[in-house]
């Protein structure tokens, strides 16, 4: 099979991006980037990992959380605006009305000890799946190890060193860019 019929077979309507972008959405409680990723790359496959590697670098430089606009990117990709407004609204529906339903909940009971206790054992599992994903996304780029050095000089720069984020940020872009469009830019 070519890679256009693969592109079409792999192709989402509509209500595939809204069901798929659902299932992201419920799969989580705050941090649902790894869900994304597995829906994306490893389920669907609508993406490569090294796609979606570089569509959420995208995403961490536009304003507004990550994983939505990741959802924009992707519908858009898929089915032009109308993509874009449906990926994000089913990732944002379901997790709307829970959380309005966990509201309810905590108000009533949000200052028992159990209430704290469960809460603080899903902070530790988003912690996990955070931490798992960023192992995947990192296995992505052994065929490009020039760019692991930048990993680990940004985890320096912030949480060694305190430098502010914002610049750490310019310079990381303009330092990664031009590696990469000394190594990449000449295929």
């Amino acid at each position: 099979m070519t890679a256009a019929g693969t592109e079409n077979q792999n192709r989402p309507d509509l209500r595939a991006l809204f069901l798929g972008f659902s299932s992201v959405g419920l799969s989580g409680f705050g941090g649902v980037l790894p869900f994304a990723r597995r829906m994306l790359v490893e389920e669907k496959r609508w993406m490569t990992a090294e796609e979606f590697n570089t569509q959420l670098g995208l995403c961490q430089f536009l304003p507004g959380p990550n994983v939505i606009n990741l959802a924009v990117v992707v519908g858009k990709r898929y089915q032009g605006v109308a993509g874009a407004i449906v990926a994000p609204l089913g990732l944002l529906a379901g997790p709307f009305v829970i959380v309005l339903l966990l509201a309810l909940l905590y108000d009533r009971y949000g200052s028992l000890p159990i209430a704290q206790s469960m809460l603080r054992g899903i902070a530790a599992v988003g912690c996990g799946l955070l931490f798992a994903m960023a192992w995947r996304m990192g296995t992505a780029l052994k065929d490009k190890p020039v760019f692991l050095p930048f990993t680990v000089l940004t985890v320096a720069a912030i949480a060694w060193l305190r430098w502010p984020l914002p610049i750490v940020m310019i310079v990381g872009l303009l330092l990664s860019g031009g590696v990469a469009y000394w190594k990449l830019g000449r295929k």
